[in-house]
């Protein structure tokens, strides 16, 4: 299919629909030290709210691909969007941590369910030959919104009440994601709900069935841990080394940078080199950036790991829906990156609160990071078992 115009629309709607829904569910940690206060809860207690929502929009996010394989990705956007707004309106008004947990962890997870999967879903079938970039500058979104809307957040908590702020950030979120939802189209050659349609490949119950789909389910799902694991104790851990407050927190953007970086960069890569030969490097290069962490005893090493990892792990992110693309073909993408999806819930639901758990039992994080290399190395494994095992025919 000859590339349009209009296809880079949908990628740039995509990437604003990416940033406003990452940066709403990373902007938690801005609101973070209020709940706490607030509703006199332990710190433990607050961080469910955040791993409740991750796991909420992976686990649904197939769900949300099939809604949009049938009505579209703007229709279900801009649900998403009404629903992540209604959200954030309601936690504003919550009057305890469990109508929180409802609000926010719920009612926003599943509004990040309908956006996320189709969003990133629609851009692929637009694409033939540069379909790497198009993907890359799509979910760099992510990245940018990890970056700004926290600090955003942040600066805004300072001269108003938390509520309020959370007020704002609901109305920003309904303008903003609501036009970027409304360019969002499907490709031409897609098909229309109940016609039948022209797009080629594979069913999403052809797909479950393919030995390449489940080689890459599993290396998604060794794989989670060792992604959302820094996001949640890489400040901590520079804390426990007395590194100040704002060089703490800071490491998180630094992963966004690198985030940003390898979604760019990685994509045209992958374009000459190949995404499954690409996918199965940035797997490796994840695991190996733990080393950095481990040997980090102050501020160089720990500033090379998040830039490193960062890269590695954006990289991965922009190359699984490509992929999904280039070996079960566009008839039902958004259904199967969704599915896929699914398999980073327990990951990020589990991952950085078994490693919490882990630091409280011996003191330090090297032997999470012991386990997180073996994940990555048999990560490695099972995406290159799935490039052996598949073709590249869409």
């Amino acid at each position: 299919m000859k590339e349009t115009p209009y296809a880079w629309v949908v990628v740039w709607a995509t990437f604003v629909c990416l940033a406003l829904i990452f940066g709403v569910s990373y902007s938690f940690a801005a609101f973070f030290e209020s709940f706490a206060a607030e509703f006199s809860a332990q710190r433990a207690d607050v961080s469910w709210i955040f791993g409740l929502s991750g796991f909420v929009y992976f686990v649904l996010g197939a769900g949300g691909g099939m809604l949009a394989d049938r009505l579209g990705p703007r229709i279900v956007c801009s649900a998403g969007m009404a629903l992540i707004a209604l959200g954030l309106l309601a936690t504003s008004w919550a009057s305890s941590l469990l109508a929180v947990y409802v609000s926010y962890g719920l009612l926003v997870g599943l509004g990040i369910a309908l956006v996320y999967t189709p969003s990133i879903a629609s851009v692929q079938p637009w694409f033939t030959t540069r379909r790497g970039l198009a993907g890359g500058i799509a979910s760099s979104g992510v990245g940018a919104g990890t970056l700004l809307v926290p600090v955003l957040v942040a600066m805004a908590i300072g001269p108003m009440p938390w509520r309020e702020a959370m007020r704002v950030l609901a109305l920003g979120v309904l303008v903003l994601g609501l036009v970027a939802a409304a360019l969002l189209r499907r490709a031409p050659a897609a098909p229309s709900s109940g016609a039948g349609g022209s797009a080629s490949g594979l069913s999403l119950r052809e797909t479950l069935r393919s030995p390449t789909f489940r080689w890459l389910y599993l290396a998604t799902v060794l794989a989670s841990p060792v992604m959302f694991i820094p996001f949640a104790h890489v400040s901590a851990s520079a804390r426990d080394l007395g590194l100040g407050e704002a060089f703490a927190v800071g490491l998180v953007g630094l992963i966004g940078v690198g985030s940003l970086v390898g979604r760019f960069a990685i994509g045209l890569l992958a374009d000459r080199l190949g995404r499954a030969q690409t996918l199965v490097l940035m797997q490796l290069s994840m695991g190996a950036s733990y080393v950095l962490w481990g040997a980090a005893g102050g501020q160089g090493l720990l500033v090379v790991f998040a830039l490193w990892f960062g890269l590695s792990y954006g990289s991965i992110v922009s190359l699984l829906p490509a992929i999904c693309m280039d070996y079960f073909g566009g008839k039902s993408v958004a259904s199967v990156v969704g599915t896929l999806y699914s398999g980073a819930a327990l990951g990020n639901l589990l991952g950085p609160v078994l490693a919490g758990a882990v630091f409280d039992h011996s003191g330090h994080y090297l032997g999470v990071m012991a386990v997180c290399g073996v994940l990555s190395l048999s990560a490695t494994w099972a995406s290159r078992q799935m490039k052996r095992s598949g073709q590249v025919t869409y």
